[in-house]
């Protein structure tokens, strides 16, 4: 039977979540499995592997064959490199403590390199929420000199029309005072103007 270590997808919909499998190659992509290695979630930056290393080295070792993705996530978790240096042990070439000691120095600068990219996306994050913070408050301050802007046309107007009320009104008192009271002889003369019709 051929077996083939390949992704089994699962998540929701627009937010794929695979679990890595060894699968008989006839089986359906989302059907039976013979072991499940892992999980893979490549919607985070760096993406999230769990992988049962040991069995996934075993896997590789009695020859299933990975999908490319997924011999792309085995050659990252170091399988195909440990594969590479116990064949060195089995040759001669090295002892185990060496070959274990050389893994991790190669897994140790790789989460380094993991470390460096989370990171750097959480300093990102940081940089757009205070890009935004810095437009926001650029629109807040044009508003607030809009507002202010306005109330100070508001008040400028107010102003001129009780500076013209208080004009009218002195104007109006300047006129009241310099028009003359009509004197009362205008009655006396036509008394005496009736005075002579009598007689």
């Amino acid at each position: 039977m051929a077996t083939k270590i390949r992704l089994q997808r699962g998540g929701r919909k627009g937010y794929a979540v695979y679990r890595i499998v060894v699968a008989d190659v006839r089986a359906p992509r989302d059907g039976k499995f013979i072991e499940k290695l892992g999980m893979y979630n490549p919607n985070t930056n760096p993406a999230t592997v769990d992988l049962n290393f040991d069995r996934a080295l075993y896997w590789v070792g009695v020859g299933a064959q990975p999908s490319d993705t997924v011999r792309s996530i085995l050659k990252r978790e170091g399988v195909y490199l440990m594969k590479h240096l116990m064949g060195g042990v089995s040759k001669g070439a090295f002892d185990e403590a060496t070959c274990q000691k050389k893994f991790d120095d190669w897994k140790a600068n790789k989460e380094k390199s993991f470390e460096a990219i989370r990171e750097g996306e959480v300093k990102a994050k940081k940089q757009a929420i205070a890009k935004n913070l810095e437009e926001e408050k650029k629109v807040n301050e044009a508003i607030a000199k809009k507002v202010a802007d306005k109330k100070a046309a508001e008040a400028a107007e107010k102003a001129a029309e009780e500076a013209e009320a208080v004009a009218e009104e002195v104007q109006e008192q300047t006129v009241e005072a310099e028009t003359p009271v009509a004197e009362p002889e205008a009655p006396a003369a036509e008394e005496a103007t009736e005075a002579p019709a009598e007689a």
